[in-house]
């Protein structure tokens, strides 16, 4: 008798179901009864592109199936070495509990984890003060100490190469006159073994939980990258910060307007997110012809954050 009756033959049927507890309950609560888990009421979590639902005192998991044509094995093994890594670390983040696969229907590979206590970023930050900013701002930086250093190579995906492959700065807007300087300046960039680290790769406030004494925990390392760590930092700098100035005073202690701005200038362009930090923070993207115009809106914004 198959625990999973859905039919998902596409991304679109997948994401009709994949939020549903009513369609997950029973593979769910057979992954539980396997892994010797008690079972407990199925909630809601904030979705991303797998099935992810609180059961208790824990959160389980489940990938989306091969069969929609994306390699989820990798997904899933970047994801559990960086789930290892950030606890051999000392990294607050989920405790990996367990790791499997279950093949019903479809193949569906799950991990389950301890459930943190705590509230999204996104949720929490319109109520935050600014000495609350700066608290967060200090652990986050702790944290990238922590999980920035020197490990074995863990993914296949080369950043270099994706990022002179994408096609997301087109399909973003930018104008051809900057996509092409972006390009050539891919094509001069040198980046050696020697500076690579462990990097989360997609801290947003997505993905930062925050307790009630204001501890930091950092979530979902699918996306992770080995790369400098100046890679992560601009992404943390521009796409989860924001360039507040009570972050980035609690992340660097005073700063200085121009270290940052060339700090983004270098790595956004490699960033697999570069493209969608760029355009939040500096739109119209359609105006930004070069690279001086980028960096012109940087500094002006930076700038007039750092003043408030």
């Amino acid at each position: 008798m198959l625990l999973f009756t859905e039919q998902i033959n596409s991304w679109e049927e997948w994401g009709n179901v994949f939020c549903s507890i009513s369609a997950f309950a029973p593979l769910v609560e057979y992954i539980f009864e396997r892994e010797k888990l008690p079972v407990a009421k199925m909630e809601k979590l904030t979705p991303g592109t797998n099935a992810v639902f609180k059961v208790g005192d824990y959160v389980v998991k489940i990938f989306a199936p091969p069969r929609l044509g994306e390699d989820f094995g990798t997904d899933v093994a970047v994801e559990l070495f960086g789930m290892r890594w950030a606890e051999r670390q000392g990294v607050p983040s989920p405790k990996l509990v367990a790791h499997g696969v279950v093949e019903d229907k479809y193949y569906f590979e799950y991990l389950v984890m301890a459930y943190i206590h705590g509230k999204l970023l996104s949720e929490v930050e319109d109520s935050l003060s600014d000495a609350d900013k700066v608290i967060i701002g200090q652990q986050v930086r702790a944290i990238t100490d922590q999980l920035n250093r020197p490990c074995e190579k863990f993914t296949p995906i080369d950043v270099m190469q994706y990022a002179l492959e994408t096609e997301d700065w087109d399909k973003e807007g930018f104008p051809v006159s900057f996509q092409r300087e972006r390009l050539a300046y891919l094509s001069h960039f040198c980046m050696t073994d020697k500076e690579k680290v462990y990097c989360h790769g997609d801290l947003h406030i997505e993905n930062i939980l925050v307790d009630e004494e204001l501890g930091v925990y950092i979530i979902d390392f699918a996306d992770a990258m080995y790369a400098p760590a100046e890679h992560e930092e601009a992404y943390i700098v521009s796409g989860l910060f924001c360039f507040d100035k009570a972050y980035l005073m609690g992340y660097y202690g005073n700063y200085e307007v121009n270290d940052v701005v060339d700090l983004c200038m270098a790595w956004l362009p490699i960033h697999t997110w570069g493209h969608a930090t760029v355009a939040a923070n500096l739109k119209p993207v359609d105006e930004i012809v070069s690279f001086d115009v980028m960096r012109q809106r940087l500094f002006a914004l930076v700038a007039r954050e750092k003043e408030k």
